[in-house]
């Protein structure tokens, strides 16, 4: 997947093709703003004010307690990027809107819009640092209680697709009983296979705080008993022996060195029955020089590992260094499978 400028007339087109047009002018002066805005109005519920009918500038202004010049500003920009329609003098909400930014949405993002612009967007001005000194930010070990709460939001809200595509995509035994998803606090791709799986159960291993964040976003899954929590650490603890006929590690192995995902690889091996599965589900790091592996060089995956590197110092791997993990731990690779709703990512699977 790629951003592109496209062309809205013949003399633009040509400016393009001639090389006339400043595009890291763009990149640098217009996609922050974008970016910005977008997440600053999702933040200030102007999504939500427009879809309950507030759809005047004053009456958006009032609701959301902005300025109404300021808001019509912002305003015009969300109608030329597609998520307003302006007509009568009043705003109404597009497709995308939607779909995607309200807060009750079942497929919404609106959780990590806010995680975004409240956490994240602070985290960005420590890029220069990270790119001198190669120090990350290593934000798990600094993060409040409510930005866990915000942070458990977000990756409920990166999930909501992701985990439906998951439960129709990941090849698991057919028969399987038990599961192990490291670090997936949420739960929602345990959920998702546990609902493809009449006699699967899913034991959820992550940090005491993320736990206390993600207790409640699993509950409303209704699964019951069948996914449930324990708390742990995925360096350090032991996973036991031939336990598990799945084991799911999903947006986790960046956070990890290569040292530290071989050791858990190791431990997932032995904790494997035989014929279970190890599906390691990430944003895939281009091959150097654009070579392909199965999921394809794109923006995202370039984006994703430079983000990771600044936040926790690890970063995305390409498929080949996850299945040397694999192998290495003597399982057999099978077939990588990649997502049509979240391109650049991928479930990179082996078997004991």
């Amino acid at each position: 997947m790629r951003l592109t400028v496209t062309p809205e007339n013949l003399l633009e087109w040509i400016a393009l093709r001639i090389n006339l047009v400043p595009l890291p002018l763009l990149h640098a002066q217009l996609f922050p703003i974008i970016g910005k805005a977008v997440l600053e109005a999702a933040d200030k519920g102007v999504f939500e004010a427009v879809h309950r009918g507030r759809q005047t500038v004053d009456a958006i202004a009032s609701e959301c307690r902005l300025h109404p010049k300021a808001l019509q500003e912002l305003l015009s920009l969300l109608v030329v990027l597609g998520y307003l329609r302006y007509q009568e003098n009043a705003y109404t909400l597009t497709r995308i809107s939607r779909r995607w930014v309200l807060q009750d949405n079942q497929e919404s993002v609106f959780g990590m819009m806010r995680f975004n612009n409240r956490v994240v967007w602070p985290w960005l001005e420590q890029l220069g640092n990270y790119l001198q000194t190669g120090e990350g930010i290593q934000y798990h070990d600094h993060l409040t209680t409510e930005q866990w709460l915000h942070y458990q939001h977000a990756m409920l809200a990166a999930t909501g697709t992701e985990a439906k595509e998951f439960g129709r995509k990941a090849r698991v035994p057919k028969h399987a009983t038990l599961m192990l998803d490291i670090g997936g606090a949420h739960g929602q791709h345990s959920v998702a296979l546990c609902r493809k799986l009449p006699n699967l159960r899913a034991v959820i291993l992550d940090l005491p705080p993320a736990i206390e964040q993600a207790a409640p976003l699993l509950a409303q899954a209704g699964m019951g008993d069948r996914v449930c929590h324990q708390p742990g650490n995925a360096l350090t603890d032991d996973f036991g022996e031939s336990q598990y006929d799945i084991v799911l590690m999903s947006s986790l192995a960046h956070h990890f060195s290569d040292e530290q995902n071989r050791a858990v690889a190791q431990k997932v091996a032995k904790a494997l029955k035989p014929g279970g599965v190890y599906i390691i589900n990430e944003f895939i790091r281009p091959e150097v020089g654009g070579k392909s592996d199965g999921v394809g060089t794109n923006l995202v995956g370039s984006s994703m590992d430079l983000f990771y590197g600044l936040t926790s110092t690890a970063g995305n791997y390409t498929v080949r260094e996850i299945q040397q993990w694999q192998r290495d731990a003597g399982l057999k690779p099978q077939k990588v499978t990649t997502y049509l709703s979240i391109p650049g990512r991928a479930m990179v699977a082996a078997q004991k």
